[in-house]
């Protein structure tokens, strides 16, 4: 799966989305990552200092006013970037082989999945351990229900509720509510709408 013209590391073939096999060096930034994410697991709530410095280490950035509650789950955290005052619950796993961008003012309930890798169909590739990541975006203002699960390559816009235990398989367009496996549009929102789910969502937790 490569071209024996091509030169790159296999850490500059994973940043630029291309098929990559996880070598020595991309072994290490995961150890680093993990080490981090172990610590800011152990961490208390009568710690937010503490919470704040190791997110700020571990993650591409952070916005201000943003939580995340333990136990957070990452591949290397520097792929990862969180906008103002967004918010996750227990669980979250963002596994950022490519980029996830998540916006300002984003709710995320209680077991949330951002994955980005994916993996050949072939078999004797995905035998010799291939892979690639395919970068998500979430937008503004954006409320992901429990255990939603979004897949490699997905862009959600602003405004969009996904419901509990949706899979979002495709892009969502802003100021829309979507649901099931896989997530379909059930009806649009506007502005106004879109605000007052996420404030419900945030006081459920």
């Amino acid at each position: 799966m490569t071209n024996p013209d091509d030169s790159r590391s296999m850490r500059e073939r994973m940043i630029a989305g291309d098929p990559y096999i996880k070598d020595s060096e991309i072994v290490e930034m995961n150890a680093a990552a993990l080490d981090l994410i172990a610590a800011y697991n152990a961490t208390s709530a009568r710690q937010p200092a503490l919470r704040r410095r190791l997110l700020e280490q571990l993650l591409g950035s952070i916005g201000e006013g943003t939580a995340i509650r333990p136990p957070f789950y990452v591949d290397y955290g520097s792929g990862i970037t969180i906008g103002a005052r967004s918010f996750a619950n227990f669980g979250l796993v963002a596994l950022d082989g490519a980029p996830i961008t998540i916006g300002d003012d984003v709710l995320m309930g209680p077991n949330v999945q951002l994955i980005t890798a994916t993996h050949p169909v072939e078999p004797e590739p995905r035998r010799q351990r291939w892979e690639r990541g395919k970068p998500i975006k979430i937008g503004n203002n954006v409320w992901l229900g429990t255990m939603v699960i979004v897949l490699p390559g997905v862009t959600i816009g602003d405004n969009t509720v996904v419901g509990a235990g949706a899979v979002v398989t495709r892009d969502l367009p802003a100021n829309v509510l979507a649901v099931g496996n896989p997530a379909r549009v059930i009806r649009s929102l506007d502005s106004a709408e879109a605000r007052a789910a996420a404030v419900q969502g945030h006081t459920r937790g």
